[in-house]
């Protein structure tokens, strides 16, 4: 699973004109779902989400999480993200879990957001968004937790 998560003053998504999502201060993930994800990824990019230190303290260093300043999240589904793009001048998105699969591992993250913090927004899963921000940094971040692999491969 990927989160390509920014640091921003503010971002919204909105989907054919309605703003279906937007947090101040906070951040806004894009989040990738790959073939053999499970809630176990989803779980641990929560975990880092929620805890990765992208936010400056009194003496401007990168030292506090969203969960420290109380920021929002914003949580945009984003399968491109799991493009394969190793070669020729088109992506591949064999990578990409399916939709029905995508799906619910989105929803089930967005569900376990919303338990562990108090501000969390999302886009909408499949929709062709329009995702606006104020990337403050600019700070971007690329975190993925990959699925343990088996003797199997899977």
């Amino acid at each position: 699973m990927i989160g390509l998560l920014q640091r921003v003053s503010e971002a919204k998504v909105t989907v054919q004109g309605r703003t279906v999502g937007a947090i101040g201060r906070g951040l806004l993930v894009l989040v990738g779902i790959e073939r053999h994800d499970t809630e176990a990824q989803a779980d641990r990019l929560l975990e880092r989400l929620l805890t990765y230190r992208v936010f400056p303290d009194e003496e401007g260093r990168m030292n506090r999480s969203v969960s420290d300043i109380g920021g929002g999240l914003l949580l945009v589904s984003q399968f491109t993200l799991a493009a394969d793009t190793s070669k020729g001048t088109r992506p591949g998105f064999s990578p990409a879990a399916p939709p029905e699969e995508a799906q619910r591992l989105f929803d089930y993250l967005v569900t376990i957001a919303k338990r562990a913090h108090p501000d969390v927004q999302t886009g909408e899963f499949g929709a062709n968004m329009q995702v606006s921000l104020i990337n403050d940094g600019p700070v971007t971040f690329w975190l993925q937790v990959k699925p343990e692999v088996t003797k199997s491969g899977v």
